[in-house]
């Protein structure tokens, strides 16, 4: 850890609505995939950070899942409510926020949480992401108009987390608000997840890809065992668990054929990740109304 006098440090909640592009932004600042992305609402749905390290700065960065009006019954569900904390916490302990809004669209709840940010304006960044999406730039100006009545003090910087279109002006306001402090984490960490957690995260991500409507919420997966095996590959056996007995014929496919699909992708990524021959075994299996059920949240590892 660092001892300059002159090093700054501190915490960055990323928040906004689901598909403005916080995951793809994290990973982008920090240079590595470490957070999955999807198109679904609440991919996200731990807290989990991205470490970017300079000669005389770190930024901790924070994914939360995305701000929304869910479903009545997912709404009241104990993930739910884990998901809606998460996102608190990571905006009362942050030293910055980045609020990230479309460029090209502003919605009600993209309002909503401004207002909600009004006591928080000094330190919020308004991050306008998708700006490759716009046609000009005066497309903008009505966006900025009405965000910047509900947030005066705010910084607001436009880009482009898939291109990564004005990240230097971006790190620069963000580093610009951290207080002096120490590093939080050793230089060469970029996130606080371990590899049992990523695996999951990365065959979730390709399940999520592959099937729709009401199964995505309900399934979830668990790294059972990591290891070697005989031919010395690196050997995982995991579990996709769904709540309802009507989800699991769904997530396998006829003839199996959206399980190997999910393997196949999963295992690509693995082996990427890992730089390793990658031998990947999954499972099918039903916990019904994990979701809902504290003692299940606890068993698959969520922090409640």
């Amino acid at each position: 850890m660092t001892t300059n006098k002159t090093f700054r440090s501190g915490y960055v909640a990323i928040i906004g609505r689901p598909n403005v592009g916080k995951s793809t932004l994290l990973n982008a600042l920090v240079g590595e995939k470490v957070s999955i992305v999807s198109s679904k609402p609440h991919t996200t749905r731990h807290r989990i950070l991205g470490v970017l390290s300079r000669s005389s700065e770190q930024a901790v960065f924070v994914d939360t899942p995305g701000l929304q009006s869910a479903s009545k019954v997912y709404k009241k569900s104990v993930l739910h409510r884990f998901m809606a904390r998460t996102i608190n916490q990571a905006v009362e302990d942050a030293n910055v926020i980045l609020m990230v809004i479309e460029a090209n669209r502003l919605t009600q709840d993209d309002l909503h949480l401004g207002q909600l940010l009004k006591d928080k304006k000094e330190k919020t960044i308004v991050v306008l992401n998708k700006i490759d999406m716009l046609h000009s730039k005066s497309a903008l100006l009505p966006l900025l108009d009405k965000t910047s009545q509900q947030l005066p003090s705010a910084a607001f910087v436009p880009v482009s987390a898939v291109k990564e279109t004005n990240f230097e002006g971006l790190t620069h306001e963000i580093f610009s608000r951290l207080p002096l402090g120490p590093a939080l984490f050793p230089r060469d960490m970029l996130t606080d997840r371990d590899d049992r957690f990523r695996i999951a995260e990365i065959i979730r991500e390709k399940l999520l890809a592959l099937v729709h409507k009401e199964v995505p919420y309900g399934l979830t997966v668990e790294v059972e065992h990591l290891g070697r095996n005989e031919e010395d590959q690196c050997l995982i056996h995991a579990v996709i668990w769904v709540e309802s007995k009507s989800h699991k014929p769904i997530v396998i496919g006829k003839g199996g054929c959206v399980l190997k699909e999910v393997g196949q992708a999963a295992r690509k990524e693995l082996i990427e990740f890992f730089s390793d021959r990658v031998h990947l075994e999954l499972w099918v299996k039903i916990r019904e109304h994990w979701s809902d059920s504290e003692r299940e949240l606890k068993k698959l590892g969520f922090d409640l």
